[in-house]
This record gives C-alpha cells, structure tokens and sequence, in this order.
C-alpha cells in the first residue's frame, strides 16, 4: 500500500556518527528550508515521506549502525510508509556501489561532498550565498563549527582520508562570518572541529594558522566559549596554548587524540610520534595552562599489540592522569595501511584492555572530580532533566565529558544560560553542586 502524501514533500534528515556529521545535515537541513522544502532533523514521528540518512563509516560499530537504519528506512519504504530515501556520508561515500546492489530500495546514495546532486533530487539548488549561515540542530546556546574538511595523515589504522579527501582548510574570514551568524541567533559557545585542527592553515596560508584563528573568533561579541577538539599531537602549533592563555573566551579544555603510548605501537600506526613527544606536548600544556583539561582517546587491540605495549599505555595513563579518556577497540579497515597487518588480537582481549583501561581512568577520574569540591565554577545550563538542571564547566564538551547537576526544585535557571556554582559532591563523571550565594 502506497503512501498517502497529504500537501508539499516533508524531509526527515537522520545524523549518524561524530559532530562533523552533524554540521554536514544541519548545512542540508539549511540549503532544503532555502528552497521553501518542508525539512525536520530526527524527527520520529513519522510524518515525513522522504527520508535522508547522513550515514557514518569509521569503525565496525559505525558502520553496522548505519546500515541497519538504512535497512530500517528502506522496510518502511517497502511497507508504504515512506517514499524516498536518499542515503549519504561517509560510508555512502566508501561503499556506495555495494550499497547500491545490496540496498535497491535506496533511491539514490551521495558521497560527502556531493550535497549539490543530493539538492538535484528536490529540484533545489545549492545556495551559494548561504555560505556561513547554517540552521543549527544543537541546542540553541552553543554550536560546531567546522574549520576544515579531510585529512592529510597516513594513519594505519584511519580510513577517514578515504571518505572525506585531503585537507581543506576553510578561510579565517568565512569562518568569522559564520561565528557571527551564530552569535547573531544566540550561540554563546563554539567548538571547533575538523578532521585535525592542527594542521588548519597549512594549505591557505602556508602556515599552521589555528592559533590566529582564535584570535579573530575571540573578537565576535556574544560567543563567550571557544572550545578546540579533535587536535593532532605532531607539530603541534604551541602557540595555541599561548591564546588560550592569554584569551578568556577560549576554554582551558583541549582534546587531542593520542591514540596509543607505546612506542612500538605508536610506528605500526605511522603516528609519527613517541611517546616521550606526547609527555612532553601534555607537560607544556601543563606548564602554559596550569589548570588546563586535557581529553585524549587511545586505540587498544592493534594488530600485533602485547600484553608488554598495553601495560606501557596503562603507566602512561596513570602517570599522565588525563582529564577525560575515549577508548575505542580496534576495527581492521579494509583499504587503509593497517589491513595488510594480521588482525591478531582476538576481540576477548580487545574488549578486556578496553574495560581495563576505563577502569583506570575511572579512578583518576573521581579523584580530580573530588577535588573539585568546595570549589565554584561557572556553569553552561544545557538542559533540564530528571528533576535537575545539567550544564558543564568550560573544561567540559557536551556528551562526551563531565556534567554539572543542580536540584531543580531549590534554584531557577534558565537552560543557555551561565551560572555560578558551588560543587558540593562528585562522582566520577558527575558533579552536583548549587548556586553561590
């Protein structure tokens, strides 16, 4: 049975993956709303008769994420419930010709950066003059912003380079433009992303530029945190540490992904770094920033990896006492350098090293978390939720880290705005705390 389309077309866009993704559907989401095409982001209750999944493609779990809500989408189809369905991103733009012959009910699947043909489907163009204006699906007070797309590195176990090319690097003037457009509709914080912040600048002006970058966003009235994520260790920009010391919109909150603290290990990957390059990268950090909060992610389970390499990333960890930690199991890519190597380290002991991992850095963390006691901080209020209002501190993103919880029923707060507070308890991923008097 058919759908029964009532009116015009009604798009329901699906973000799967990291926020890269995410700004890739909002910059959809906004090129459809300029073409007068009625569009929503995630919304399940089944209105819409045309579906686009921005699918994910980075490791196994990702990937099996994303093509089971393709599968799912394309049974509503079959059942009549929806009409079209596009599929695109990073795995549409790996697997496309597999995903053709296996998924037939998919209309059509676009690449990353293909967003021009995607629009064709809907007689829409692509707005050139929507550059830097994006219809943010984030809550209201803060956003992404993507500085640059690709990647240039040759890590053996990546194959983002492969989804998404080499880098790109955006200008600082069309990156200021689009910060302002969100200050203008109420961001008050920007976290940028990229693929490597690091290495922003190198291809425009021949220069790492993020530190300059900062500088120019610290200047837009309304944005009051800049946060920086996904920042690569090797030949890193030092001066950025400076900004971030010397400017008080940038938070002293930094992720860069280590991956790995074994050196031997560290060269199967091709990170083109050591160990004692990344002690004394966070040592300096340390030193320019004293209380800065530093979020890492580490790989366990790399082809070849010993019981001798993950106890030196576990001393690593506990010497080096890392704010926030990410562990993510290693996936054997097809394509990349990493899948000439011999998967041998059994998923048992992927998954083990993994907890094992977590558990240390439990630890660490309810002991910083501790120590926070007593002590106020000024808090972002990002929602209201089981009787409480939950934020973050400037040393904390969204999701991914620690969380502030205030009783609701004892204080009003409004959500987007910053408050200050006492912290009164701490867990090891949670704080509670009150309003200063």
């Amino acid at each position: 049975m058919k759908t029964k389309k009532l009116g015009k077309d009604r798009v329901n866009v699906i973000t799967l993956g990291c926020s890269k993704n995410l700004v890739d559907s909002e910059n959809i989401i906004t090129q459809l709303q300029a073409n007068d095409i009625n569009v929503a982001h995630e919304d399940y209750n089944e209105e819409a008769n045309i579906v686009i999944v921005n699918t994910c493609g980075f490791i196994d779990l990702a990937k099996e994420e994303s093509v089971n809500t393709i599968l799912e989408y394309a049974d509503k189809k079959s059942r009549g419930e929806i009409e079209k369905l596009y599929v695109t991103g990073c795995l549409s733009q790996r697997y496309k010709d597999n995903l053709e012959e296996e998924i037939p009910e998919v209309d059509a699947f676009f690449g990353t950066m293909e967003l021009p043909a995607l629009l064709s489907k809907f007689d829409a163009d692509y707005r050139y003059e929507l550059l830097g204006q994006r219809q943010i699906t984030t809550p209201p007070h803060y956003a992404y912003l993507k500085i640059s797309e690709g990647c240039n590195r040759t890590c053996s176990f990546c194959a983002i380079p492969l989804m998404r090319g080499k880098h790109i690097s955006r200008p600082i003037e069309e990156l200021v433009t689009e910060a302002r457009n969100l200050a203008k509709y109420g961001v008050k914080e920007i976290m940028l992303i990229a693929q490597e912040l690091t290495y922003y600048g190198l291809d425009l002006y021949k220069k790492r530029a993020l530190a300059e970058l900062l500088e120019n966003l610290c200047q837009i009235e309304g944005i009051e945190w800049v946060r920086l994520h996904y920042a690569y260790p090797n030949k890193f920009p030092l001066e950025v540490f400076d900004v971030m010391k010397n400017q008080n919109k940038v938070c002293n909150y930094i992720d860069i992904p280590l991956q790995h603290a074994s050196d031997t290990v560290l060269n199967r990957m091709n990170r083109q770094t050591t160990r004692e390059e990344q002690r004394k990268l966070i040592e300096y950090a340390r030193k320019t920033v004293p209380d800065i909060a530093i979020r890492t992610t580490f790989l366990v389970g790399f082809p070849g990896e010993t019981d001798k390499e993950f106890d030196e990333l576990i001393r690593f960890v506990e010497e080096m006492k890392f704010d926030r930690v990410g562990v993510f199991q290693y996936s054997h890519e097809e394509d990349t350098s990493g899948y000439l190597m011999e998967d041998d380290v059994d998923p048992e002991t992927k998954t083990e090293r993994a907890n094992q991992l977590m558990d240390v850095q439990r630890d660490i963390s309810l002991s910083k978390n501790q120590e926070k006691i007593g002590i106020s901080y000024k808090v972002l209020i990002d929602r209201i939720e089981g009787g409480y209002y939950v934020g973050r501190t400037e040393y904390d993103s969204p999701e991914v880290d620690n969380e502030v919880l205030i009783d609701a029923s004892k204080d009003y707060l409004r959500v987007g705005d910053f408050c200050q507070v006492v912290i009164e308890e701490a867990e090891e991923f949670d704080l509670y705390g009150s309003l200063c008097e």
